[in-house]
């Protein structure tokens, strides 16, 4: 297959790793890719690095990048918008979690495309709200890189959690739980490099579509505290694979108490939740069940 896969997004967040990931997954599967991104973003940036057809996403030349292709997929909202404009079958990556506006512009929008791939069942409802059709909506979860046996939590010291500007991510809650629990936080703006360092992963979230940084930390071996919203519980089954909590500081800071006082407790919540990421949330996986809709739409 021939995939033009468009992001319009200037920032390398979840939804742009996992574009790269699914890219590098096609190519490897002997599919042709080329990615229509801004240039100078930093997907551009990382799709050029791995020697990727990559054209600026520009307006004018747009039906020109289109020849030779099959199949549009669009990774975020504006992408979605440009994907409309053109003569291909459309599937629309969707990973937020908010409610689809309920204007007559969005109800025309989310008409218009073949296929939507909803990060979550989460996801998926926010679209069946929306008078999407279920057979137009295919779940399928973010895939994280597995690397080797990550070193036992009870070795590490850190308590780690995602440096964001974003309000919705829950900084200020995390700073005082932290205070309240006496458990200093380092905040990284790079959890590949951090996690496995980690005594636990500590994410609070006003809604999530599914949550790749949560995942991230389950593959390193990290314990997960997160948010009860969005798509979260999804991934993170309470007691089993991690730990989910309310938005209050006080809640919070029981359970990172509850994870740093009981190490035990903690490494069979790691162990458990890289199971499961191995089993269901592989970029394989992932890159797979994209496939298939895709394979789907060209039917």
């Amino acid at each position: 297959m021939n995939i033009l896969h468009i992001d319009t997004g200037r920032e390398m967040r979840g939804g742009q790793w996992q574009a790269l990931y699914l890219m590098r997954g096609l190519l490897l599967n002997g599919h042709r890719i080329r990615l229509l991104a801004p240039s100078g973003s930093p997907l551009f940036q990382a799709a050029k690095a791995q020697a990727m057809d990559i054209q600026p996403v520009r307006l004018p030349s747009l039906m020109n990048s289109l020849a030779g292709f099959d199949l549009i997929h669009a990774h975020d909202a504006r992408a979605h918008t440009v994907g409309l404009l053109c003569p291909k079958p459309l599937v629309v990556s969707r990973r937020v979690a908010f409610p689809v506006r309920a204007t007559l512009a969005s109800r025309l929008k989310y008409r218009g495309a073949a296929h939507y791939i909803a990060v979550s069942q989460f996801v998926k409802g926010t679209l069946l709200a929306a008078n999407v059709p279920a057979d137009r909506i295919s779940v399928v979860y973010d895939g994280v890189p597995i690397g080797p046996a990550p070193v036992r939590s009870e070795h590490r010291t850190t308590v780690l959690a995602l440096d964001s500007s974003d309000p919705g991510k829950g900084k200020k809650i995390i700073e005082e739980a932290a205070k309240l629990a006496d458990a200093p936080v380092h905040f990284s703006d790079n959890l590949i490099r951090d996690l496995p360092e980690a005594a636990l992963f500590v994410y609070i979230t006003e809604l999530e579509g599914l949550g790749s940084a949560a995942l991230l930390a389950m593959a390193a071996g990290a314990p997960v505290l997160a948010s009860r919203v969005g798509g979260l519980p999804e991934i993170i089954e309470d007691g089993v694979a991690g730990l989910l909590t309310s938005n209050e500081p006080e809640a919070v800071a029981s359970q990172i108490r509850r994870l740093l006082n009981d190490r035990p407790f903690a490494t069979r919540l790691a162990t458990v939740a890289r199971a499961r990421v191995e089993q269901r949330f592989s970029i394989e996986h992932m890159v797979s069940d994209t496939i298939r809709v895709y394979e789907g739409v060209l039917s």
